[in-house]
């Protein structure tokens, strides 16, 4: 990890840092020319974390694990006043906005059949002075079979900046981890249900849900099916790993 800020939180290192920081740190790295990834801080990516040691091993080589569940601000704010919410679907926002000024390149890898052109469409409409430079909808396949040295030549080929990563978690911390010295980009962006939301395939839950953390609540409620395990058993079991850590009967290495 850079030298950012971090708070242990159950053995994963997540950045002290507020979306200015965020942005700035990206932008160091592609004028310093670094490789990096990000992934974001969710309680479903700590506790995947703590199931499996590989994936703890990714996320704390990361250049940056942001605060993206409310949950990590507060655990992050009670050591660092400064810290905020970084949210993976606004700082994709926040980065493209500035993309015409600061002249990063983007590209988008992701999505389901339709969502990544789609999305691709809707943020050249809505920033018309953006540079992004490809979309690409890789099949539903093994991460095996995604992360190739084929299926990095069309990306470079583009030669982007930031590369945005949105095939769902786990699979696209693996899938950065294990393409991170094929691409040429200098970020790799692992931002999740974004790529769903700014194409409006699946609705977010409104501001008040999410500065309160409520935002599980709504997306449970949305898709309850698929959802119900990583909330109703992961959400309870963060918060008692978390009171074990706080009052020093368990410790979590990094």
């Amino acid at each position: 990890m850079s030298g950012l800020p971090w708070v242990n939180v159950l053995g994963v290192r997540v950045s002290a840092i507020d979306m200015e920081l965020a942005l700035a740190q990206i932008d160091a790295w592609i004028e310093g020319g670094d490789r990096r990834y990000v992934c974001l801080g969710t309680v479903h990516g700590i506790m995947t974390c703590r199931r499996s040691a590989e994936q703890r091993r990714i996320f704390n080589a990361a250049g940056m694990v942001t605060p993206d569940g409310m949950p990590l601000v507060w655990l992050g704010r009670a050591r660092h006043p400064r810290v905020s919410r970084v949210y993976g679907p606004d700082l994709m926002l926040a980065s493209l906005a500035r993309s015409a000024a600061t002249g990063q390149r983007h590209y988008l890898y992701g999505g389901g059949p339709g969502v990544g052109q789609r999305l691709a469409a809707q943020l050249r409409e809505r920033f018309p002075g953006a540079h992004l430079v490809g979309a690409r909808e890789p099949p539903f396949a093994p991460i095996d079979q995604l992360a190739t040295a084929a299926e990095a030549e069309p990306i470079n080929a583009a030669h982007p900046d930031v590369v945005w990563v949105g095939i769902g978690s786990p699979k696209q911390e693996q899938w950065m981890a294990r393409m991170r010295s094929r691409l040429q980009a200098p970020v790799l962006l692992g931002v999740g249900a974004a790529f769903d939301f700014h194409s409006g395939t699946v609705a977010q839950a409104p501001p008040w849900m999410q500065r309160n953390g409520l935002e599980w609540l709504f997306r449970l409620g949305s898709d309850p099916r698929r959802l119900w395990r990583r909330y109703l058993i992961d959400n309870p079991w963060f918060l008692w790993s978390i009171a074990l850590q706080r009052f020093g009967i368990r410790r979590y290495e990094v």
